[in-house]
């Protein structure tokens, strides 16, 4: 455990992305219970206003390396470069979103580095001066307290737990890191989103889901509704996404995306254990659903018995109303 934290700051064109700064945040309190400094590391293009950002966040110093073709995510450019900064930092520990581009470029870093890898955490901390990582098991039905063995101790961070905080800001330094192209047989060409306006699932605090009980592709204009209401977006079932009616982004569940929002309505949604899996670590849940024996009833905070059709449009319009839209 010795030497500092070194966090990886995903951003998104010359954006922060929200997970980089709720890692940063953690890694600001981990640093603190260690007593060393919080490292971050950024890679992209067009990244030369985010240093006042993380310093708000309580980053200590800066890594940037910055290229014309770092814009997209390339797993080897990026590992290549997250190596260098490790040699050069000698962090005790390294700290990763639990996105899609962290949870491609941790397993590379760990296996690299010969070290361990615990993933998807939703706590992080000491405990008898040992890095002990939380992270859900067997469906989201337990917690497991996880320690690693190696050095560096890697973790990623899931997205929407651990909450982004501004402290009093740092005086950050800024190291600018020289990128060297390492010989690569892989080429990014480019970098697909089916809606680019759109949040992305794991990042977003209010998500409205629709299964089978949707009945088919023309009825989630009622969800896109009230997730516009709600300032939220839309998710889907497998069963969804397997009969077209959503595009796989969409889909939340085990072969899907892994969502913590602080609140989840799901809609028409039987509550499948592949289902359970990518929500269950919701902050609140609300089901709506007109069978009463509906398997999601059961770990619901909230639940409705009734048709979607009815009772979603209400929802909506009372929901309008509060907020005074109209």
């Amino acid at each position: 455990m010795k030497g500092p934290v070194l966090v990886f700051a995903e951003s998104s064109g010359s954006q922060l992305r929200k997970a980089a700064l709720e890692a940063v945040t953690a890694g600001r309190r981990l640093a603190d219970e260690l007593k060393v400094e919080e490292y971050v590391l950024a890679i992209g293009n067009g990244l030369k206003e985010i240093g006042t950002e993380l310093g708000k966040y309580g980053a200590d110093r800066l890594l940037v390396c910055e290229d014309p073709s770092l814009g997209l995510f390339h797993p080897e450019f990026y590992k290549q470069i997250a190596l260098d900064a490790i040699r050069r930092v000698a962090p005790g520990t390294i700290l990763l979103p639990a996105t899609s581009t962290g949870k491609d470029l941790a397993p590379r870093l760990a296996i690299h580095l010969n070290t361990g890898l615990a993933t998807e955490c939703v706590q992080i901390g000491l405990e008898n001066g040992e890095f002990v990582a939380t992270r859900p098991a067997y469906a989201g039905k337990v917690l497991l307290k996880v320690k690693i063995n190696g050095s560096p101790k890697i973790a990623t961070l899931r997205p929407n737990v651990f909450t982004a905080k501004e402290i009093v800001p740092r005086n950050l330094s800024v190291e600018r890191l020289l990128f060297s192209r390492p010989d690569t047989k892989m080429t990014v060409k480019e970098s697909v989103a089916h809606d680019a306006k759109k949040m992305d699932l794991t990042e977003a605090n209010v998500i409205v889901s629709g299964g089978r009980g949707m009945g088919g592709p023309e009825n989630y204009k009622i969800l896109e509704e009230l997730a516009e209401v709600l300032g939220g977006v839309v998710g889907a079932s497998r069963a969804s996404v397997d009969s077209g009616w959503r595009p796989h982004s969409d889909q939340v569940g085990q072969t899907g995306r892994t969502v913590s929002p602080t609140l989840y309505v799901a809609c028409g949604i039987s509550g499948a254990i592949q289902h359970k899996v990518g929500m269950v670590n919701s902050k609140v849940i609300v089901a709506i659903n007109r069978d009463p024996e509906a398997p999601i009833f059961g770990f619901a905070d909230y639940g409705i018995v009734g048709d979607v059709f009815e009772v979603v449009p209400a929802l909506t319009r009372q929901l309008r109303e509060f907020y005074g839209k109209r």
